[in-house]
């Protein structure tokens, strides 16, 4: 049985520990590693796109460092309750014609027993920003 502890239900300190051990996955920039965090038939929103399952995490996530280079993730714990935990993050990538890009959003986190993620909804904006204007 795979798990990924800490546990549900989270108090304020395992759901820290959730939100480092995700910005930490999230800034190796492996595809693979990432997708482990999940259930195999997790769900996601993203932006626009609805993704479902390990697979489609994996080559979502190795599309999306194929396309914003440079990548560096900041993540903040905003709530968290039971099984759930809410976050807010901000990102800082260039697109492969050098332009960089600030990216700010919340998240909704829902969690298996197993400690595994079955639900994240992310809602995101970028910010076109120059070079010099980055923060991470």
């Amino acid at each position: 049985m795979e798990q990924k502890p800490p546990f549900p239900p989270f108090n304020e300190e395992t759901a820290q520990q959730k939100v480092q051990m995700a910005e930490d996955a999230w800034n190796s920039k492996d595809p693979i590693k990432v997708s482990m965090a999940y259930t195999k038939d997790t769900e996601w929103r993203n932006r626009i796109d609805f993704i479902n399952g390990r697979e489609e995490v994996q080559a979502f996530l190795a599309n999306k460092w194929n396309n914003e280079l440079d990548y560096k993730l900041k993540k903040e714990l905003w709530g968290f309750r039971e099984n759930r935990i809410a976050v807010r993050f901000e990102y800082e990538y260039r697109n492969k014609e050098g332009q960089w890009f600030r990216a700010y959003g919340n998240e909704n986190w829902q969690f298996d027993e197993n400690g595994l993620m079955e639900k994240r909804y992310a809602s995101i904006n970028d910010l076109p920003i120059e070079e010099e204007d980055r923060k991470l």
